[in-house]
């Protein structure tokens, strides 16, 4: 420990403490997260596996209007990719629960690996169209890294409800940066490269992701054997609502892309688009970045109805900045604030997926509910398009409000006829509550 240093200047004493004078800091939410063994890997491997979800679409789609010159066909072939995984993700994730993380997840991701490059090839090559829905498809095996990692979060955190609320939200802003920034890497890379540079560093960093990922075996969360006796999640009482609401989230994000893109086309500045939507997504992840941070009061059946009708409300403001300012630059910053409910939406969505899952099957749970997402995502994305090259763009901001109000609709009606929670422990550690009643 250093001695205070005593000296004299003049006619006065003068004593100099060279004594440290840092204090003691608590850790953050999100450092204490990380301090957990292991979680510090398998977080580093989920996100290089998860960053190739949001290049995939976009590299595939340049792919092959570089080599075929048709939007149509490319919108078809990745339009038939995300119907594949509509239908096998749920049992991919179902494997997952059955076998455990990593004898499932490591050979599915190399099969669909395998798809992607066939995919390369033949588009390459100049093969028959034919050839590019197969490979295409071949890549719905792509496991839910994201839920993947939610299980460990579940499985590590069991009974502390405050840290799993702070890493569901941390996930879901890690979504919100891989989908802001894979879609950037895909036009950089294909831009500043050749066409299919996009699809081959996607592969390259999901299959060295999800290595490390499966590698962190101490974390990976047991396999329950009473699978075969606990009931299907999409039967479980609770959860078809919340699937629901999924569907019509998804049709608000993807409707909203849709018709963005073609406002910005309008307005003659396409390239912008991009950055426009990057925006949406970056006040995302900050919002559920801060709602990580915040403990939240009460349970997440009471939360949800007021996120959601926040998510409502907010949606209102692109239509409003589209049609009475008509300027891409005030549809920015409506998109930045409007994204802000996304997030806090999402992870209290998620959490209870989690509550209603029946146990050990958390990884299928998940899934289902991503699942509602891609097919909500789909059909946003066909009713925003015809809606902005029948109507107009402006017009088409209408798709995402009318959308957002039908997952209010059901979140209200959820709350006010949903039966009785279940009174055994949640895969989460959250304790059941019973659901809002008027």
């Amino acid at each position: 420990m250093p001695q205070p240093l005593f000296t004299t200047t003049a006619d006065m004493l003068v004593a100099v403490d060279f004594t440290p004078r840092t204090r003691h800091r608590e850790p953050g939410p999100y450092r204490r997260l990380l301090t957990h063994p292991g979680t510090r890997a398998f977080t580093v491997g989920n996100l290089l596996a998860r960053l190739p979800m949001g290049m995939f679409s976009v590299s595939a789609v340049i792919m092959i209007v570089a080599a075929r010159d048709s939007y149509a066909l490319a919108g078809a072939v990745t339009a038939t990719g995300l119907a594949a995984t509509a239908l096998v993700a749920p049992w991919t994730a179902r494997l997952v629960d059955r076998y455990g993380q990593a004898r499932v997840a490591v050979p599915a991701t190399l099969l669909a690996a395998l798809g992607s490059l066939a995919l390369v090839l033949c588009v390459h090559r100049g093969a028959p169209d034919w050839t590019l829905f197969a490979a295409y498809a071949a890549t719905a095996t792509t496991p839910n890294t994201g839920g993947m990692s939610r299980a460990r979060w579940a499985h590590l955190l069991k009974g502390d409800d405050t840290a799993l609320h702070t890493a569901n939200s941390f996930e879901q802003a890690a979504d919100e940066l891989c989908f802001m920034l894979g879609p950037v890497l895909a036009v950089v890379l294909c831009g500043s490269l050749f066409p299919e540079a996009g699809t081959l560093v996607g592969v390259a960093l999901l299959v060295t992701g999800i290595l490390v990922f499966a590698a962190q075996r101490s974390t990976e969360p047991p396999v329950s054997g009473s699978l075969r006796r606990t009931k299907a999640p999409l039967r479980a009482p609770g959860i078809p609502a919340l699937l629901a609401v999924c569907l019509a989230m998804g049709a608000v994000f993807g409707s909203m892309e849709v018709v963005t893109l073609a406002f910005a086309d309008v307005r003659g500045h396409p390239s912008a688009a991009g950055v426009v939507l990057a925006l949406q997504a970056a006040g995302s992840c900050a919002a559920g970045l801060l709602y990580g941070a915040w403990k939240p009061s009460g349970p997440a059946e009471r939360r949800y109805p007021w996120c959601v009708a926040a998510m409502t409300a907010l949606m209102t403001l692109p239509l409003l900045a589209a049609s009475l300012t008509g300027s891409l630059l005030a549809l920015a910053a409506a998109l930045l604030v409007a994204g802000m409910a996304t997030a806090p939406t999402m992870v209290t969505g998620l959490t209870l997926v989690q509550e209603h899952t029946p146990e050990g099957r958390l990884n299928e749970g998940m899934t289902l509910a991503v699942t509602g997402l891609l097919g909500g995502i789909a059909g946003g994305s066909a009713m925003g398009g015809w809606t902005a090259e029948h109507v107009s763009p402006t017009a088409g901001f209408g798709i995402p409000v009318a959308a957002a109000t039908v997952a209010l609709t059901i979140t209200l009606g959820r709350v006010c006829f949903a039966p009785a929670a279940p009174t055994r422990p949640v895969p989460g550690g959250c304790a059941p509550r019973p659901p809002l009643r008027p």
